[in-house]
């Protein structure tokens, strides 16, 4: 990491405290003059959630002027910490080690064996590599890719990108990082060129039902369960080598399982954390009758 990127995080993290601003609706595409404090607008079910650095009441103001239909509810305040729940450091899972960008490792430590380094920089999106679920992806991902050849990926509901970096680091060619939040997708695309991977993995704002068609060698979703029951039954689904389903509660999983029963699919290996979280990680059978 150099120029630009390494002076943005020489003094540690560029978050402290965040200064949250709610409102009803959502915001107009275009050139938002939101200021250097401006983090960014996360939107939801109709509405806005403003971060901030600093407390910027004139800039939202000014917004609110300009876009009259928005309407402000609230402001909120917490630290960095608490809004991802826990500090932001380095994390080893597997043979990934990921790093934020304010806390890596020195250039002269030696790598470990097959060690696999991912710099992440969630800002404030969710994805920080710690849930579980996440875990599951992570070690699913090796497995994958040491059972077979793999050069090809879709991750869909890539959130900060880390799975379809992780896909890339140990050896995808081109991945695909969906997702329908346009802040989910910018930090993506941010952490893709914090790991210099722009020449294999592209970032896209969209829907997971537009892009399921895209045949790859291997499909990752950590998606919403209404989301993952609609992919799993199209026809796309079966365009994929290798699976990965993750994010399911129990009674969830079980439909999922269900599902996949009556597919042409082979479960290689299922996790279920902590009697909640579960993912399947699997393959798809080959037609025999071409």
């Amino acid at each position: 990491m150099k120029g630009i990127e390494e002076s943005y995080y020489s003094s540690g993290s560029p978050y402290q405290l965040l200064h949250i601003y709610y409102l009803k609706g959502s915001l107009i595409a275009g050139e938002l003059n939101l200021g250097n404090n401006f983090i960014g607008n996360w939107e939801e079910d109709g509405f806005s959630f403003l971060f901030f650095s600093k407390p910027s009441p004139g800039k939202v103001e000014d917004l609110l002027n300009e876009q009259p239909h928005l309407e402000f509810i609230d402001k909120y305040n917490m630290t960095y910490e608490d809004w991802h729940g826990e500090k932001i450091k380095p994390l080893r899972v597997g043979n990934f080690l990921i790093s934020p960008p304010w806390d890596l490792p020195e250039e002269n430590n030696e790598k470990n064996d097959g060690e696999l380094r991912i710099i992440l920089d969630p800002g404030v999106v969710f994805g920080t590599g710690t849930h579980t679920t996440t875990h599951d992806c992570l070690e699913a991902i090796e497995i994958a890719f040491n059972s077979d050849k793999i050069e090809t990926a879709i991750d869909i509901g890539t959130g900060t990108g880390l799975l379809g970096i992780a896909a890339a680091r140990i050896g995808c060619k081109k991945t695909l990082a969906l997702d329908f939040n346009y802040l989910a997708s910018k930090t993506a695309l941010r952490n893709v060129r914090l790991n210099y991977l722009q020449d294999r993995i592209i970032v896209v704002q969209g829907m997971a039902e537009d892009f399921i068609d895209t045949r790859v060698d291997l499909l990752v979703t950590n998606i919403h369960y209404d989301v993952m029951k609609k992919l799993i039954i199209s026809d796309g689904f079966l365009f994929s080598k290798f699976f990965i389903l993750s994010g399911l509660m129990r009674s969830q999983a079980r439909v999922i399982a269900d599902i996949l029963d009556k597919l042409p699919v082979e479960i290689i290996k299922t996790w279920e954390r902590d009697g909640i979280w579960n993912t399947f990680l699997g393959k798809v059978l080959p037609d025999k009758s071409n």
